[in-house]
């Protein structure tokens, strides 16, 4: 994957992962934590947590392409080893936003039967919360650092603090 409207395709799937990543992060603490909301979300959270994880290497596959394509330095190759850890993240918020989406249709029918496994799941259900929360924050952490490293490789040197005037404005 090359380039998308003449532009590279990198510069535009990374912001479907910038706001995805997060997104599905929230949802998954929100829905681990708050059974009623997992219940409610239904099959969107596995849905959501299934395109974040399928967008993560198109913007990496992207961003391989783009790597082959501009001046090699340190920090588009710091770039480019950080996203390289992205995807067990985005994989781990999938495997856990499938088994909480599980996990809330299994109580969801509200039997006698369901509600002793809810009591008696209980230690489970704080450790796929706290599970949650690690992976959920780490995830986030990441693409920040990611991002961090993109925009430092992208724009280092590559602006001028002072405003150009090219606009046509005159002061």
């Amino acid at each position: 994957m090359g380039l998308i409207n003449g532009l590279p395709a990198h510069v535009l799937l990374v912001h479907f992962v910038v706001v995805l990543v997060p997104l599905t992060a929230l949802a998954l603490v929100v829905c681990a934590v708050w059974s009623s909301a997992a219940q409610r979300m239904g099959m969107v959270l596995p849905l959501l947590a299934l395109v974040t994880l399928v967008s993560v290497p198109l913007a990496t596959q992207a961003g391989e392409w783009l790597e082959e394509h501009v001046d090699s330095s340190a920090l588009v190759r710091r770039h480019a080893d950080l996203g390289d850890g992205l995807l067990p993240w985005a994989g781990g918020l999938f495997v856990l936003a499938v088994f909480v989406w599980w996990a809330a249709r299994r109580t969801a029918s509200g039997s006698e039967t369901a509600r002793g496994i809810r009591r008696s799941a209980a230690p489970v259900r704080i450790a796929v919360a706290v599970l949650s929360l690690v992976v959920s924050v780490g995830a986030a952490v990441d693409v920040y650092r990611i991002g961090d490293s993109g925009a430092k490789a992208a724009w280092h040197d590559g602006y001028s603090k002072a405003a150009s005037g090219a606009d046509g404005d005159e002061h």
